[in-house]
């Protein structure tokens, strides 16, 4: 296939925001902000090299202290922080580039160290994680968080619409809601991280509750058409499972559809290390109940996403290590070129290498 017939490169719009192409970039943790969790200046470098990609979704970007669970990863929640991102958002417009701010909170995914005053790391239960979590010494198990009171989440809910309106102060052009990978709105919305006998728990319409809370707190600082969720729930651990996916996200995507907001999107693995024998194929259930932007992530190569576009599986896909390595994924789709090869000892942490110097086509 060449560029001119290559659906995954023609114009599209994702609810409000008219984009170039249909391939995202997905957000990746690379583990590079300095002191007071704000984005170092080749951040922005990183980001505008990749601005030939339809939507840039920026790593996770902490609402919060309480929200912090790694090392070098920033936030949204102060004025340096604000600052700093808008040196990102500007040399991606420049570049001709859109970019969301993901709005992240670990939730039990962090450790005291992290912590304001050094206490626990919240969650909906009181229920420990499976493995360990990252710090600047080395890696320490994760240990129970505290359950939090109903009236903490009200709290947590006005942290995310406040970095709304930080991240909109910031330059971004709209906020994907980091529903995925285990953090604190993914522990709500599954019944084997949740277990509270709340409003909050039990039943799927509980459980979803507190995403749908976030959206009201955040929806009227953007409009529905710049707001977006992410989610993983094809893909589980011990420590974080669903006893009905299907069912949970065919109530999440009614909801999307509800409010009305510009995406959904989904780790669906169809290659890599997250792919497992049985993982619930949830795409088609979201097609049934949602009809806005459905973008999916997870292993996808040129020809299976073209084939993804094409038989309207979804609207666009979003890359993450590809576009990691290639900075200019789009004209290298467009040419059927080879792609640089990943170096995954620089993922996260240091400096330029494995970050913004990787080769552009000649």
């Amino acid at each position: 296939m060449t560029q001119s017939n290559l659906k995954l490169l023609t114009l599209y719009k994702v609810g409000d925001v008219p984009v170039k192409n249909r391939v995202f970039l997905a957000p990746m943790t690379r583990s590079r902000a300095g002191e007071g969790n704000v984005v170092a200046p080749v951040t922005a470098t990183y980001y505008a090299q990749r601005a030939s990609g339809g939507l840039l979704i920026s790593e996770g970007t902490q609402v919060s202290q309480e929200g912090v669970g790694y090392p070098a990863t920033p936030g949204i929640h102060t004025s340096a922080q604000i600052a700093g991102w808008r040196v990102v958002t500007d040399a991606v417009h420049a570049a001709g580039g859109k970019i969301f701010a993901q709005l992240w909170h670990v939730g039990r995914q962090s450790l005291p160290v992290f912590q304001p005053h050094g206490g626990l790391p919240v969650a909906p239960s009181a229920l420990a994680d499976q493995g360990q979590a990252y710090t600047a010494t080395g890696p320490v198990p994760y240990g129970v968080p505290r359950a939090l009171e109903t009236a903490d989440i009200a709290r947590i809910i006005a942290d995310f619409g406040h970095a709304a309106q930080n991240a909109k102060l910031a330059g971004f052009d709209g906020v994907e809601l980091h529903g995925a990978n285990g953090y604190l709105i993914d522990q709500f919305l599954r019944d084997g991280s949740n277990q509270r006998t709340d409003a909050y728990g039990g039943s799927i319409a509980n459980r979803v509750r507190f995403l749908a809370e976030l959206l009201d707190a955040v929806i009227p600082v953007w409009g529905a058409g710049r707001v977006g969720v992410r989610l993983s729930l094809a893909v589980s651990r011990p420590s974080l499972t669903d006893s009905d996916p299907k069912s949970l996200v065919a109530a999440i995507a009614q909801l999307a559809e509800t409010k009305k907001i510009a995406y959904l999107h989904m780790i669906q693995p169809v290659a890599g290390v997250m792919l497992k024998p049985g993982q619930p194929d949830l795409a088609p259930v979201v097609r049934q109940h949602y009809h806005g932007t459905l973008i999916l992530n997870g292993g996808y190569t040129r020809d299976v996403a073209e084939a993804a576009i094409q038989a309207g599986v979804a609207d666009a896909i979003a890359f993450g290590v590809p576009f990691l390595a290639n900075p200019d994924l789009p004209a290298r789709l467009a040419a059927n070129a080879p792609l640089n090869a990943p170096q995954f000892d620089k993922f996260y942490g240091g400096g330029t290498a494995g970050y913004t110097d990787y080769p552009m086509l000649a």
